[in-house]
């Protein structure tokens, strides 16, 4: 019973208070107001809070953040604007202000989806279970709730087109708009807000005949169906599932009938199965190109280098120098690094190279892919002077002498040289040519040196390669025992 009706039973201010539980000058104040034509309750009169002085503070640093910041964040500042109230008291305040912000900055409109309109797509990351740390590929149709999942050991672009080929072909149509996050697979920059798609992936929608789109940054809201794909995939298929030791053929094995079960299940926000209405979009999706490429045995497009290399994930792996100048294609499959020629007119694409994947930074050779085998640099030895190109002339023995010559540090080498060419008319070139082979042997570099070898002739002993142990037959001797040898103890 409110205090009006017991009043109106009891006639007085006790009795009436008695039967509500509260004090007769509550009942007087109501009856009082009543009469005087006030609605009944407590006063209108609003009270003072300890946050009104500070209370413009809260709104502007509010809305600075877009209703983001923390009541323990402004505590210090409005402080210092004279706060001398409590931190709940501060809290309270800061609550209601971001509730009014959230109402004035954006009104949210049920977006309603269209048949054969809109595809969105995303990428997530398993973060528990015995597959952490596996990628997922995600997509969505918008009318008909039809969900996609495969998993993947990166996001690269070449990925995420091959998989959104897969889709495709899955789903039997292309649909009108391909929504996506702002992947850097798939952005090229941002200028002013506005998303500038890569040059491939513009070329792969004018293939497939469909419009790529992009959502606003940091909001959620606005792809709200794949991110919640996301989340029902962690709990519904990644946590029960067995670990898989990263091998994606038994994985997107179990996300396949994961789909076939979920898209053949009634949706509880639609109430309709999505198998069964993807029966009805299909008439309305753009029909799948005749002409489309099969990016499964393509990759991205790399020309190779002088080097016979090409580079990909801020590494290099070898092709064949026969390449080099060419553009290939290269693509990752179950942790290989393909690389194709890209196919022509006449020729099919041809698997030209195939290496383990490394990482940035690292290079991946392959000795048949050059047309001799790795050795050490070697400098080249070029003649500057008629000196030297007399010299060189001599043939290889004078090349061996000249560098060990160098490498030895020897001084006044030039002189040395024009030196040794003058023994030539003394002794003959064929006579100088083995000097300078004996001088390299037993490094001695100066034209004293090689005019003494010269002078020595054939007396100078030859240096020949060991040959094998002469067997000697040695004379048995009488072993003695070391007992003989022991002291007698005293």
């Amino acid at each position: 019973m409110d205090i009006v009706n017991a009043y109106e039973a009891t006639g007085t201010y006790r009795g009436a208070a008695a039967l509500t539980g509260t004090t007769h000058k509550t009942v007087r104040r109501v009856i009082e107001r009543q009469a005087v034509g006030a609605a009944p309750g407590r006063s209108a009169k609003p009270r003072p809070r300890s946050t009104d002085a500070v209370r413009e503070v809260i709104e502007a640093r509010v809305k600075e953040t877009d209703g983001r910041i923390s009541a323990k964040r402004l505590l210090p500042v409005v402080r210092a604007a004279g706060f001398t109230g409590s931190d709940r008291s501060l809290r309270r305040t800061v609550h209601e202000a971001k509730t009014r912000w959230r109402r004035q900055r954006r009104v949210f409109r049920p977006w309603v989806a269209e048949p054969g309109q809109h595809l969105m797509i995303d990428y997530g990351t398993v973060t528990e279970g015995p597959n952490s740390g596996m990628q997922i590929f995600t997509a969505v149709l918008g009318w008909s709730r039809v969900r996609f999942v495969r998993f993947t050991r990166d996001q690269t672009l070449v990925t995420t087109l091959r998989l959104l080929a897969e889709c495709f072909t899955e789903l039997g149509g292309v649909p009108a708009v391909v929504l996506a996050d702002r992947m850097g697979c798939l952005r090229g920059g941002i200028v002013a807000n506005v998303v500038v798609p890569r040059a491939e992936y513009v070329r792969f929608a004018t293939g497939w005949r469909f419009r790529p789109d992009f959502c606003e940054g940091y909001d959620p809201q606005s792809k709200g169906a794949v991110e919640n794909l996301v989340g029902y995939c962690k709990s519904d298929l990644f946590v029960p599932a067995p670990d898989w030791a990263g091998d994606l053929a038994v994985a997107n094995e179990a996300a396949v009938s994961w789909c076939v079960e979920v898209n053949g299940r009634r949706h509880s926000e639609m109430s309709a199965v999505p198998a069964e209405r993807l029966i009805t979009e299909r008439g309305v999706l753009r029909p799948l190109p005749s002409t489309r490429p099969e990016l499964l045995e393509g990759g991205a497009a790399r020309k190779v280098d002088k080097l016979a290399t090409v580079r990909f994930g801020s590494a290099r792996y070898s092709v064949p120098h026969r390449l080099v100048g060419t553009n290939v294609l290269v693509a990752v499959v179950d942790g290989r690094v393909l690389v194709r020629t890209q196919p022509t007119a006449t020729l099919a694409t041809e698997l030209v190279a195939e290496h383990r994947l490394v990482g940035p930074g690292e290079v991946a050779l392959i000795d048949e892919h050059y047309d001799q085998p790795r050795g050490k640099p070697v400098r080249a030895i070029r003649a500057k002077s008629g000196v030297e190109t007399e010299f060189l002339a001599l043939g290889p023995p004078a090349q061996a002498f000249l560098r060990a010559a160098a490498a030895a540090g020897t001084t006044r080498l030039p002189g040395h040289l024009a030196e040794i060419l003058t023994l030539v008319a003394a002794h003959g070139q064929t006579t100088v040519i083995a000097g300078l082979a004996r001088a390299t042997t037993f490094g001695r570099f100066t034209a004293e040196d090689l005019r003494s070898i010269l002078d020595a002739g054939p007396q100078a002993p030859q240096v020949t390669p060991p040959g094998q142990a002469l067997p000697i037959e040695l004379p048995e001797v009488t072993v003695r025992s070391l007992d003989d040898y022991r002291v007698a103890a005293r």
